[in-house]
């Protein structure tokens, strides 16, 4: 009997940068190849993170993402054609696509060429992940056509589901299928945080901007009558700002900015305790990557993503200044840093808190590893 011949499947991105998607991408693509030929397809070649062997690469353009405007736009068409032939040409029988348009162009493709299965993948709450007026409207006007023409859509939150069915006319069939990660060789013994310290270490990770707001935690520290070691992993436009915010606080000496790590596992080792301040999130991989270490964590009761991790998405109502204490860990209200404040004095005076929120966030990270979310992607392409 002759082996069965493996599907020609695509996955399109804009880069394989570093950024939550792209991490999502790096780690399908590793069991992927077992199961179909596969070719990672980029509009610009880019690689933050590393491609498996056995994976076939097609970058289409050779420039940078940061060119003039007008020349996105040109590179934007380009990237339909130079798509759509390739398509056709290597014979793709699934077309998968992640982020805003990568998926509108999965969108045209689906519009004239019938052969082949497209599916796409929203990322990020879509109400709030737009970067402007125009980009609003656009998104508005656009994913109800191209969106629709697709297949089958997955996001990573039951609220982007429903955000893309309310506010955007979405109505092919939505699955929500988490965040994969691996399980960490090195974790933290939950027992070596339960010890009285006069200094609490905290960190974060992410990118610098408005939208991950460590300012709050900046001012969480500063509210505090306690002291902490608050190391704030990452790069962004931001930097300057929040250095600042830091020496008007006279804060030195306990908040530094590290920059941008690739060993963040090797910093969260090195940690008390984790923090997450987003306005908003697509799933917060730097939540469960902490919760897998073994960092008892707190975050905001953000869109979307924290609750579903530390509550089990049942709902909850966090009064203004306050906190709660979730099944996972704590949550408080976006940009409350009052309620930050007592959260995070709540671990640093309870080591015995900190310990048991180790043992439950990584029983609870195990829910998300790479074969067992692989095997719920894989089930979903192939019906």
């Amino acid at each position: 009997m002759a082996p069965k011949t493996k599907k020609n499947i695509s996955i399109l991105s804009i880069s394989l940068a570093s950024g939550g998607a792209e991490k999502v991408i790096s780690l399908l693509l590793k069991e992927l190849r077992h199961d179909y030929n596969v070719t990672l397809v980029l509009f610009h070649k880019v690689f933050h993170f590393s491609v498996p062997e056995g994976i076939e690469i097609f970058a289409m353009s050779e420039n940078l993402p940061n060119r003039p405007f007008y020349k996105k736009i040109f590179d934007s068409i380009l990237f339909i054609i130079k798509y759509y032939r390739f398509v056709k040409k290597n014979n793709v029988e699934i077309s998968i696509s992640f982020l805003a348009f990568p998926n509108l162009i999965n969108g045209i493709v689906a519009t004239f060429n019938k052969n082949v299965k497209t599916i796409i993948s929203e990322r990020g709450f879509p109400s709030d992940n737009v970067t402007s007026r125009l980009s609003f409207y656009i998104s508005k006007l656009f994913y109800p056509i191209f969106y629709n023409k697709c297949d089958k859509l997955f996001s990573n939150s039951v609220y982007i589901n429903n955000d893309l069915k309310d506010n955007f006319g979405v109505k092919i069939p939505m699955e929500v299928i988490y965040n994969p990660i691996e399980l960490p060789i090195k974790t933290i013994k939950p027992e070596q945080l339960n010890i009285e310290t006069k200094k609490l270490k905290l960190i974060t990770a992410g990118t610098i901007n408005k939208r991950k707001n460590q300012i709050m935690i900046i001012r969480a520290i500063s509210e505090s009558n306690l002291e902490y070691n608050f190391s704030i992993m990452g790069d962004g436009d931001l930097k300057e700002y929040l250095k600042q915010a830091i020496i008007q606080r006279k804060l030195n000496d306990q908040i530094a900015l590290k920059g941008k790590v690739k060993n963040v596992n090797e910093f969260l080792l090195n940690n008390q305790c984790f923090v997450l301040s987003s306005f908003t999130e697509g799933f917060p991989n730097a939540l469960i990557e902490a919760m897998a270490i073994g960092l008892p964590c707190v975050s905001t009761n953000c869109l979307s993503g924290p609750l579903e991790l530390l509550n089990e998405n049942d709902p909850i109502q966090i009064n203004d200044g306050d906190f709660y204490i979730g099944k996972y860990g704590l949550l408080v209200n976006n940009d409350d840093h009052i309620g930050l404040s007592k959260a995070l004095d709540f671990y640093h005076n309870n080591p015995s808190e900190r310990e048991r929120f180790s043992s439950l966030g990584m029983k609870r990270a195990k829910a998300y590893e790479l074969k067992t979310i692989y095997n719920q992607f894989k089930q979903f392409i192939k019906c």
